[in-house]
């Protein structure tokens, strides 16, 4: 697999550690381990600074000015996509979709105020369901009209150049097996855009690592819509590496179990597993991925999908500034002076 044919921005300086997590893995009866993209340089971390190092890298070699990208309204991607862009000195434009109704607050903590921190050029709010494409096409096309050199990228950056972040990690983690004893067999990650997901599973196959990678679904309600969407996202991230192996459709693995009553709305497994990680072990996720990632890890773990004997390597990609979001759903750890 050669990435180096690829230009990207150096973002991610060195491999981001993986660590034994010994207070969950006592009380799963399974070892597991953590990746801590959550890490990764940005502002405040998190899985798409990978994406971004090839994404941005694309978007500088064409001579843009400005980037324009979309999310939900507490997107971590928007945060990350707006954070590069001020760094490599781009204008950043955001679409900002409304996926459960009522939802957005101008006045929300999390990443809403973070984009307002950063002063991204443009903000606009959709409602649910809204064709976010046509939305970037035409805010890119207003901003051609006025001189501008905007590059579109892909809600996540799921697309072929954002996924070679994943399959770059694929590769890191490739490494740290052969050079420890971790014996990891399962990767566990959150699976939404799907960019992650199929970065790994193009990394894994074209390094060859038997490691088994199981997506929790987020977003989308089936495992076959995030199967198939994995799938295709996968094989076109093979094609682009140029990689002469094709995807066994059998190692793409999707759960919609753990979605809960629908994307980013958490539910009380999630829950737990955000305040079980924070009280054992000391690290944060957020209830939109993350928390409902490990939720599925350790529901897998307690009904005895995990065998004796295997290890099982979490994937943490940040975005726990969403958590601050969801006060709400702590009550029992508000003191008084908030519940005012």
């Amino acid at each position: 697999m050669n990435l180096h044919k690829f230009p990207r921005r150096g973002y991610v300086k060195s491999p981001t550690p993986i660590e034994f997590l010994p207070r969950l893995s006592q009380i799963l009866q399974v070892d597991v381990f953590v990746k801590r993209d959550d890490l990764l340089e940005g502002c405040l971390g998190g899985n798409k600074t990978r994406k971004l190092d090839f994404s941005i890298a694309k978007a500088l070699s064409q001579g843009a000015d400005a980037i324009v990208t979309c999310g939900a309204i507490q997107s971590n991607h928007c945060r990350l996509t707006l954070a590069w862009s001020i760094r490599e000195n781009l204008d950043c434009h955001l679409i900002l979709e409304e996926r459960v109704k009522d939802t957005y607050d101008p006045r929300a903590s999390g990443n809403n105020f973070i984009f307002n921190l950063l002063g991204a050029a443009s903000i606009k709010i959709v409602p649910g369901g809204a064709d976010v494409q046509s939305e970037m096409e035409a805010l890119s096309n207003d901003l051609l009209s006025k001189g501008k050199k905007p590059f579109v990228i892909p809600g996540g950056a799921a697309d072929p150049i954002g996924a070679l972040g994943y399959a770059a990690c694929a590769q890191e983690i490739t490494a740290q097996l052969l050079e420890s004893d971790y014996g990891l067999t399962h990767l566990v990650c959150a699976s939404g855009s799907g960019g992650t997901q199929a970065g790994l599973l193009a990394g894994f196959a074209a390094s060859n690592t038997p490691l088994k990678v199981i997506g929790v679904n987020v977003r989308r309600p089936t495992k076959k819509a995030q199967e198939d969407l994995i799938k295709t996202l996968t094989a076109d991230t093979l094609k682009l590496l140029d990689c002469p192996h094709p995807l066994d459709p059998k190692l793409v693995l999707c759960l919609e179990k753990y979605l809960g009553p629908g994307y980013s709305l958490p539910s009380p497994q999630t829950l737990e597993a955000v305040r079980l990680l924070a009280k054992t072990e000391a690290i944060l996720v957020d209830p939109v991925y993350t928390g409902k990632a490990l939720a599925g890890l350790m529901d897998l773990a307690r009904t005895g999908y995990f065998k004796k004997g295997e290890r099982v390597l979490f994937l943490h990609t940040g975005g726990f500034p969403a958590l601050f979001a969801y006060l709400d759903q702590f009550p029992d750890l508000i003191g008084p002076a908030f519940k005012g």
